[in-house]
């Protein structure tokens, strides 16, 4: 290729970067114009009209990505529209999200995946705090870890719902991946080593085969774990590489965790119920009578009504010795017709019913 036909190439990526920039500050505009809408709205409505629409956002990366093309991927281009809606929104009303912290944990990367990178975050040091912050309007949503592939459920989140009020509005996955990292980059200095509980967990056989003999040291998150690693000569962190980056440290080994395909998936709470997407599915939180069959006698509507269950978890429940209450997952809204048939056969047999809200599934 000629010094000519690069420089033409690079005057029409030129010409494409200044159609690119006429055409994002278009659509900001119209996000402007549709904030005074919204805004008019909340003036005279006895409800407010939420800015953030998760089920909107959701049909919008949808139809995106169909009509992709390439050479980019689909989640390529979904993760470059996400970022473009969350600029614009951003001019509507920023969003402040609240988050298990501290910074640099997965949970903000989870957040951020989620919401893109033009929102506020605002790290908690536990899931109540989190809960509470939205609770009392000082975040506009929360985003909290609900399970993880390796270790199963994360007990405190699902315990939070019982007694709150708020919704679950959508969810996030994401890949986790851990790197051993130091300081020096010196892995013959490691004497012990900082992670979260979970990371231990999930790095366990990995950690028997190259480092059985160094102490572990459980601490409140990875973040945590990556700013003592940075302040000792001999000390590790297992973290991710956000913090990695944050703490300035040096990645020893990358992706130490015994399975490859180790993922967490978030739930975001508010306090809106969220309108279809098409592509939607319902938490609910159940506990049976204590009569023979009463399981049973809940599952059978979702089964009658073709509703497909895709997660159930029980934990005990409070005050009641014996006592447990399902958390459950099922494909669909809760306004489809299938869905409201078989959710109210099912609350008349229960003696709690809580829908925890309807969303739009991970896409992203």
């Amino acid at each position: 290729m000629s010094d000519d036909s690069l420089e033409k190439l690079r005057a029409r990526i030129d010409a494409i970067d200044e159609q690119l920039l006429e055409l994002f500050n278009q659509r900001a505009s119209c996000a402007v114009e549709v904030a005074e809408v919204k805004r008019a709205l909340n003036e005279t409505a006895d409800e407010s009209v939420p800015f953030f629409r998760p089920d909107r956002e959701a049909q919008v990366i949808k139809r995106i990505k169909s009509l992709n093309q390439g050479p980019l991927s689909d989640d390529e281009v979904g993760r470059l529209i996400r970022e473009v809606m969350s600029a614009c929104l951003a001019l509507e009303q920023p969003l402040k999200i609240a988050y298990l912290g501290p910074e640099g944990t997965f949970t903000q990367s989870a957040a951020l995946k989620h919401f893109g990178h033009s929102v506020s975050t605002i790290p908690m040091s536990s899931i109540p705090d989190v809960f509470n912050s939205v609770e009392s309007g000082h975040a506009d949503y929360g985003l909290v870890p609900v399970e993880n592939s390796t270790e199963g459920v994360i007990s405190h989140t699902l315990d939070m719902f019982m007694d709150s009020h708020l919704k679950v509005c959508g969810e996030v996955e994401i890949p986790i991946h851990h790197h051993l990292a130091t300081r020096s980059g010196d892995v013959f200095q490691i004497k012990h080593i900082y992670s979260h509980q979970q990371s231990f967990a999930q790095c366990r056989r990995w950690l028997d085969q190259n480092f059985p003999g160094v102490e572990r040291i459980p601490v409140s998150s990875n973040a945590e774990a990556a700013r003592l690693a940075g302040l000792e000569t001999d000390a590790a962190a297992i973290c991710g590489l956000p913090a990695v980056e944050i703490f300035e440290l040096k990645i020893c080994y990358e992706n130490i965790e015994d399975l490859s395909d180790n993922t967490t998936r978030f739930v975001i709470i508010g306090k809106h119920d969220v309108d279809p997407s098409g592509n939607d599915k319902t938490s609910l939180l159940i506990s049976t009578k204590n009569v023979p069959g009463a399981l049973l006698g809940l599952l059978q509507p979702l089964a009658d009504h073709g509703i497909s269950m895709n997660k159930i978890e029980s934990r005990p429940s409070p005050g009641r010795k014996w006592a447990y209450v399902f958390f459950i997952d099922i494909d669909g809204h809760q306004q489809d017709s299938a869905v409201i048939k078989a959710l109210n056969e099912l609350k008349q047999q229960a003696a709690l019913f809580k829908i925890l809200g309807s969303y739009p599934k991970a896409s992203l």
